[in-house]
């Protein structure tokens, strides 16, 4: 029966679209009304075949990214190109998405817990606990997880493992891309750190206008190119290069002044 169907984790297909649609429902504002989402390149998602595709996106928040993804995947796969207009497309949401998170962040709470349901493929992170570096062992089973939830549908991943810009991309990444040979769609975001905390859960300011940017399918070769490789391709596709870093810095110091002498006009006013 349908009522009784899972997902590879075993999570209850009928409880888990009730919880995206209600969850989906008190999230829309958040991209639609206090502040705005800017889409471009979400006509690629249709495209896409139903499994083993891989998003490798930067990451500023713990959970507003990937909420604005699912909002963003499933509009799309409705037929809504580069807008998240009438929240319609939430009615029958693709339910073979799942994200990769931190096992010590879903627990954190009860509405981390509601929403570890709705797609989540927690993992232990090796590199950092409770805000402290430390190096373990990567876990197989994890590894595993991601494998089998590739083979199932899509998955989300911030392979940088943190919401602090510019931080190495994370070589797992790399071995489970050539190991699975997914089609690896980037996505590159801005605005969410202004407009969130860093959970990603209270609205820290309104009226911010967040961007989202879909680009094509990165090309690897996955018999020739090497882990490193594969790393600098996905530091380039979102933007999280080092070669970046000095472009944002110009960009927020243009922004600044711009600020600033609009202050200035201001005050000469008087």
């Amino acid at each position: 029966m349908a009522l009784f169907k899972q997902d590879v984790f075993g999570n209850n297909l009928f409880l888990k679209k009730t919880l995206i649609r209600i969850l989906g429902l008190f999230s829309h504002r958040r991209y639609r009304g206090f502040n705005e989402l800017y889409i471009e390149g979400s006509e690629i998602i249709r495209d896409l075949p139903d499994s083993n595709v891989l998003f490798v996106a930067n990451h500023q928040t713990y959970f507003a990214d990937v909420a604005a993804m699912l909002h963003v995947f499933n509009a799309s796969l409705s037929g809504r190109v580069d807008n998240i207009k009438d929240v319609g497309y939430l009615w029958q949401p693709k339910m073979n998405i799942y994200f990769v998170a931190a096992k010590e962040t879903m627990r954190s709470g009860i509405l981390p817990k509601i929403m570890a349901y709705g797609g989540s493929i927690s993992i232990q992170r090796t590199w950092r606990e409770k805000g402290k570096d430390i190096k373990k062992q990567v876990k197989l089973s994890d590894i595993s997880n991601i494998s089998m939830a590739l083979q199932d549908g899509w998955v989300i991943t911030f392979p940088q493992g943190t919401t602090t810009p510019f931080k190495p991309i994370r070589r797992g990444t790399a071995h489970i891309i050539r190991e699975n040979k997914p089609i690896v769609i980037p996505i590159v975001i801005d605005g969410f750190r202004r407009s969130f905390d860093k959970k990603g859960l209270m609205i820290k300011k309104r009226g911010i206008l967040q961007s989202m940017v879909i680009k094509k399918p990165l090309e690897i070769d996955y018999e020739k190119d090497t882990v490193n490789d594969i790393v600098e391709k996905i530091e380039f596709a979102i933007e999280q290069h080092h070669s970046f870093l000095k472009v944002t810095k110009i960009e927020e110091y243009d922004k600044s002044e711009k600020e600033l002498n609009k202050k200035r006009e201001f005050w000469d006013m008087y």
